[in-house]
């Protein structure tokens, strides 16, 4: 904005530094560093072409009581002190430039250390601005306080200055924002890797869950298998004996018919004869050939069969025998697991569960002590001469045999003394 004096057009005006502009009346100018109000009597009337004064869009009554004030610990900063109005030209006593209405910015820092740093600055200024205002908040409370009379009360009072003292002594501290912020950080690493380690280890087990049941599910489908095999091949076996025995007996019913031919054959020779009709010798010497060929494939088709029969009956004796064997096998098995949890037991009993102690337990040299014979053949060797040293006579009267396993001592005869050796 320009006006025009005597002397000519005025300098510019810095709208901006003004404070809030009169709707009526001539601007305040600043020529040579002083400022020149506008004269009372200099007022501007309104003309015909004026605007009307502007208006709230709407009434009081709707606008509703004003907002809460935003919620903060400690009160505002005081606002910085008004500057004087100044012309942008250099001059004595004026700064080349109009002042900044933000502090200038920092150096420009690079990377993590630089974040850290300005972090660390804005948190040191934060606290040095609530410890100003701690100390103006105690200055006036003291002021504004009348002295107490000495007694318990003065004492009350400097128990909570103090305790007050105590609480804004982090304030006081440097980084003590940062170090809480990097102990929440260090809390939540920690419980994201204890979450880490428990699903890690659910994961474990479960696997291991899953191994266990794969393992038993292989085992008992190739018991399944096995036994459906063994059916099938006994079943098979069953059938083809089945057909050797038909096959024998269809042999034997034709050897008896081939016997039943030569009686008929002898039965009507002699009845001929008695009516004097006489076979020539061709007749006989052709049919005792055919029934020799018949009886020489009968007898060699009995012995296949008898042969077949032998192998089948082979085959089924050695699966019969397999299928004991793997039943007394199995039955060896179950009586020397149960035999080796009986001896885990009376071990557990007498020297505790090896996997609850570990190697530097206390109980660890005596178990140590009590089975070297099962690590170490001369320990076994020098027990067993010791032992020798009491042998006696199969007929002595107080001869008895060495025990196969630990001697366990007798149960208790009453709760008191179970409770004694509990």
């Amino acid at each position: 904005y320009s006006y025009l004096f005597p002397t000519g057009p005025a300098p510019f005006i810095h709208i901006h530094s003004l404070p809030t502009l009169p709707r009526a009346g001539r601007l305040p100018v600043a020529v040579g560093g002083r400022c020149f109000p506008a004269s009372p009597g200099s007022e501007e009337k309104p003309g015909p072409m004026a605007q009307p004064p502007m208006l709230p869009p709407f009434p009081s009554r709707f606008a509703g009581p004003p907002p809460p004030p935003q919620f903060r610990c400690f009160p505002p900063p005081p606002p910085p002190p008004e500057r004087p109005l100044c012309l942008p030209g250099p001059g004595p006593g004026r700064p080349l430039y109009p002042p900044w209405a933000a502090p200038p910015p920092g150096p420009w820092a690079c990377g993590e250390a630089g974040r850290e740093e300005q972090q660390e600055e804005e948190a040191g200024a934060l606290r040095q601005h609530d410890e100003l205002w701690l100390g103006r908040f105690l200055a006036q409370r003291r002021q504004l306080r009348p002295e107490p009379a000495a007694g318990p009360g003065a004492r009350g009072g400097d128990r909570a200055e103090a305790g007050l003292g105590e609480l804004a002594r982090p304030l006081r501290e440097r980084g003590a924002g940062l170090g809480r912020a990097r102990q929440r950080r260090l809390r939540l690493h920690r419980r994201k890797e204890e979450a880490r380690a428990a699903r890690e280890e659910e994961a474990a087990r479960a696997a291991e869950r899953e191994a266990v049941i794969d393992r038993w599910r292989a085992k008992r489908v190739q018991e399944v298998e096995e036994k459906t095999r063994e059916r099938e091949l006994k079943a098979a076996a069953d059938s083809v004996l089945s057909e050797v025995r038909k096959k024998q007996a269809d042999t034997k019913r034709m050897a008896e018919i081939l016997r039943g031919l030569e009686k008929l054959r002898k039965l009507r020779k002699e009845a001929a004869a008695r009516k004097g009709v006489c076979p020539p010798p061709s007749a006989d010497e052709a049919f005792e050939n055919e029934i020799q060929k018949l009886k020489t494939l009968i007898k060699k088709r009995t012995e296949l069969y008898e042969a077949e029969e032998r192998a089948l009956r082979v085959m089924l004796e050695g699966e019969q025998e397999e299928e004991r064997k793997r039943e007394k096998e199995k039955k060896q098995r179950k009586e020397r697991e149960k035999l080796l949890q009986q001896k885990r037991e009376m071990d557990c009993m007498l020297f505790g569960d090896p996997d609850k102690f570990p190697l530097g337990h206390l109980l660890q040299p005596f178990r140590q002590y009590y089975l070297q014979a099962e690590y170490s053949v001369p320990s076994l060797i020098q027990i067993r001469h010791e032992w020798d040293r009491y042998l006696v006579p199969a007929d002595h009267p107080e001869g008895s045999f060495v025990p196969s396993g630990w001697v366990l001592p007798p149960l208790p005869s009453s709760d008191t003394w179970a409770t004694a050796l509990g």
